[in-house]
């Protein structure tokens, strides 16, 4: 399983808010942005923190995504 931050980007763009922004204003590290933006796992209180900035729920911003099978195990 992995997961996507697709929808948090999505929804900034809706709210016109930046990367930048969204770190300053929801008071989360650089570090933390830099591993949202690679799909990374973050600590829970980072995404309260973000959801809490940008009024929304956690599947707001978030889905987990299950890996493709590619075959049978044995």
């Amino acid at each position: 399983m992995s997961i996507s931050y697709n929808k948090l980007w999505k929804l900034m763009i809706d709210k016109n808010i930046n990367k930048t922004k969204l770190r300053e204003e929801a008071g989360i590290s650089s570090n933390a942005m830099a591993k949202l933006g690679k799909n990374e796992s973050v600590r829970v209180d980072v995404l309260v923190k973000i959801c809490n900035r940008l009024g929304c729920k956690m599947d707001d911003i978030m889905e987990i995504v299950p890996d493709s099978v590619g075959g049978e195990d044995d």
